[in-house]
């Protein structure tokens, strides 16, 4: 699965991990985030996102 870097921060989604403290399983890809998700650092949309 594609990895997703925040233009803003620098933070990387990672399918594989998930983010656990948004409650997005591992396995989740970026395209089925839920759409109000936003990046654990700081906080943007994931219009912020570029893949990896």
């Amino acid at each position: 699965m594609k990895k997703y870097v925040c233009v803003v921060c620098g933070y990387v989604y990672d399918p594989e991990v998930g983010d656990a403290d948004a409650g997005v399983a591992e396995g989740t890809a970026f395209e089925n985030l839920p759409e109000d998700w936003v990046c654990p650092v700081c906080g943007v949309d994931k219009d912020q996102f570029e893949e990896a």
